[in-house]
């Protein structure tokens, strides 16, 4: 898949129509976007992601996350994306356009994909994918609207958005895939792995097939079973519809609560200054700080509301304990009958042998002694070739019936509630408490220098702002309960669905269904080995490009020895090791170091993905010292994609002899050049003329 063009119109500093042409030429994979600060590099990086995602960009990124806040919401945002002087002309919208060539889509043949979204001010959002140029049904019948259509569209078969971070990224702060330092940000790293790896589509292929048969099944439920499964399937639809309803809520709440923290910020700046306290340089320091602490607050919450998940099982511990006791016996019950049933079979080798000897002996055996033999070669087999191996109980009945990865991750489970969850607990309580003093004493600070000013303007601007906060407040509090809301209904789907799946794995398909259904068996079966297979493969071949990667980029010879990915159920971990064989903290490398890691990290991962999209990279050489910088230039910038798109600055992100390297790979280069304030525009120039043309716009030395 190749970005063949985009086009912007007023978006932004891209005043009017603007076309960049990014057409690959024969072996050459590189194009070079530059231009000085504030030019339009990130905002051309910007365009992209917001073609592609709307107002889901800020889960791309927090760089996206957090402009979106601070200017008040997506609404405030986007209407802001309008370029300032074709507003002032009358100009009503603007858009972003990418073409797409070389997509592969199942089911449907094309040269070209066009992606278009565009925003009016009175009319809103509106996007257009064309298919050759021409609207397709496939896209239409992804969803009842065409906007939710075309976006489902986009997400399944252009790019996923939990895995778009691997492909636009800011290569200074990439650093955070070496900072994940709470469970929430682990899962959602973990969903994302999962994804790029493509372990999710046979995840979901699997549980497809299970749907089909739990449904074929069904049909022969009595009346009384089939009364019970319509019951909680009901009840898990209804659980589904109210996430989504309040996701919804929550996003709204997110853009009210956004459009109040600017109003509240614009007036604390003007009390501030008002009461000529403190600084605006201080000001901007405690707003730092504030934000900070805010964060802080809201993960420790979230993992506190993890943890109040597991807390139910801390208490009800004895019943966990007869269970994880009952599914142990289960185990070893299975791996008994399994045994003895071996024992039975060598026994019966052996007497079958001696029946065929018994023949050619003259003499008669009587029955009784015959039988003796029999019996005793049984117990002799046991006793001398299975001692270890005891007798089955007949009065023990098998309860939960766990595979092995489910026996796994219930004794994981187990395991992390027996050792770290209640120091963990405690100490995230610990944590919550001491966020929010600390938070208090900032927002005390801020208020009393606000409390000097009588002015009834200032007054007035005060009372303001103290209803804006107690309303923030009010709808934090509206959003938390929503999100314990999630996880209840969440929990609920997961009782309601292992029901589901208790009443139908006692069905039996009809007859006229049978083949299907031990069709749909075996399709499963052979499903959940081969992701066993799948994911050990990826696991492997991942840590050996990981590796790989630390290996070439970094010049700290020997300082990482050894990658481990450890994928348990949904959960993915990597983990680096020394010579010693000691776990090296990734939160405890430097920050090249880090740099460096992740950037390793996504080599391997766009590898692993087989997913052919561009890769495209703001800031590309930060923080890189000289060695690591021509490493990253040599090894890694060629060959991550087919289609690698870098956005440096000149000399500072990247020097001349770094370019000379990649000039033999560079397919095209472009300046963004500033032809008035509110005006950039694309001037393409030949990768050997590039420092030239640049030297010639700006004087450099």
């Amino acid at each position: 898949m190749i970005i063949k063009k985009v086009e912007l119109d007023n978006f932004r500093i891209y005043k009017d129509h603007n076309e960049i042409d990014l057409s690959l030429t024969e072996g050459k994979n590189i194009f070079i976007v530059s231009g000085k600060n504030g030019f339009g590099k990130t905002t051309f990086l910007m365009s992209l992601v917001w073609c592609l995602y709307g107002k889901q960009m800020q889960e791309v990124d927090d760089l996206y996350k957090k402009e979106i806040g601070d200017q008040g919401g997506y609404s405030k945002y986007i209407a802001n994306s309008l370029n300032r002087k074709a507003g002032a002309e009358g100009k009503k919208s603007f858009s972003a356009k990418i073409t797409i060539s070389d997509a592969i889509i199942p089911e449907l043949t094309c040269r070209e994909i066009s992606i278009k979204r565009t925003y009016h001010l009175s009319e809103g959002e509106s996007i257009e994918v064309l298919i050759d140029g021409f609207e397709n049904e496939t896209v239409k019948d992804l969803a009842k609207d065409k906007l939710s259509g075309e976006e489902i569209f986009i997400r399944d078969y252009i790019l996923p958005i939990e895995i778009a971070k691997f492909f636009f990224f800011d290569a200074e702060k990439i650093v955070t895939l070496a900072e994940v330092n709470t469970v929430e940000q682990r899962k959602n790293l973990s969903k994302a792995y999962s994804e790029i790896l493509g372990i999710k589509k046979y995840e979901d292929l699997k549980d497809e097939y299970e749907d089909i048969q739990k449904r074929l099944r069904q049909l022969s439920a009595s009346r009384e079973e089939q009364a019970k499964l319509n019951s909680y399937e009901a009840e898990v639809r209804n659980s589904e519809l109210a996430i989504s309803e309040n996701d919804q809520k929550i996003f709204n709440i997110n853009e009210r609560k956004d459009s109040l923290r600017y109003e509240s910020n614009q007036l604390q700046e003007r009390l501030i200054r008002v009461g000529n306290m403190i600084s605006v340089e201080d000001l901007a320091l405690l707003k730092e700080q504030d934000n900070v602490l805010s964060n802080q607050l809201k993960d420790i919450t979230n993992e506190l509301q993890e943890s109040l998940e597991v807390i139910p099982f801390a208490i009800a511990g004895d019943k966990l304990s007869s269970v994880i006791e009952q599914v142990t016996d289960e185990v070893a019950y299975k791996t008994n009958s399994y045994k003895l049933s071996n024992i039975q079979d060598k026994a019966d080798e052996i007497i079958t042998d001696l029946i065929t000897e018994q023949r050619k002996f003259d003499e008669v055996i009587t029955r009784k002694v015959q039988d003796f033999y029999f019996d005793t070669i049984s117990k002799l087999v046991k006793k001398h070739f299975y001692a270890d191996v005891p007798d089955l109980s007949i009065d023990f009945k098998p309860i939960h019936d766990f595979s092995d990865s489910e026996y796994n991750e219930l004794n994981a489970f187990i395991m992390n509630l027996k050792s770290s969850f209640k120091g963990k607990f405690t100490s995230l309580n610990y944590r919550n408490n001491q966020v929010k003093n600390e938070l208090a004493q900032v927002r005390r600070r801020i208020a009393d220098a606000e409390a000097v000013a009588e002015d009834a303007v200032v007054k007035a601007d005060r009372e303001r702002r103290e209803m804006i906060e107690k309303e923030i407040i009010k709808i934090e509090k509206e959003a938390s309960d929503l999100y314990v809301e999630i996880g209840k209904h969440r929990q609920d789907i997961e009782v309601k669905k292992r029901l589901i799946k208790e009443i139908t794995n006692k069905l039996e398909a009809s007859k006229t269904n049978k083949k299907k259904d031990d069709f749909l068996t075996d399709k499963i079966q052979k499903l959940k080995k081969y992701i066993v297979q799948f994911k050990e493969r990826k696991k492997n071949s991942l840590e050996k490009e990981i590796l790989n990667g630390l290996k070439t980029l970094m010049h700290k010879r020997g300082f990482i020895e050894d990658v481990k990915v450890s994928i348990a159920g949904e959960d993915i971990e990597i983990n680096l090791f020394n010579g010693r064989g000691e776990m090296i903290r990734k939160d405890g490398l430097s920050k090249g170091e880090q740099q460096m890691y992740a950037t390793a990290l996504l080599h391997g991962l766009v590898a692993e993905s087989e997913i052919e999209f561009p890769v495209f990279i703001d800031s590309p050489m930060q923080k890189f010292d000289e060695e690591h910088a021509l490493n990253i230039v040599k090894y890694f910038y060629p060959t991550i994609s087919d289609q690698v798109i870098l956005f440096p600055l000149v000399n500072k992100e990247m020097s001349q002899r770094e370019f000379k390297m990649l000039e033999p790979r560079m397919a095209k280069a472009f300046l963004i050049t500033n032809v008035e304030a509110d005006k950039s525009t694309f001037l393409e120039t030949t990768p050997q003329e590039f420092f030239n043309t640049y030297n010639g716009l700006y004087h450099a030395d």
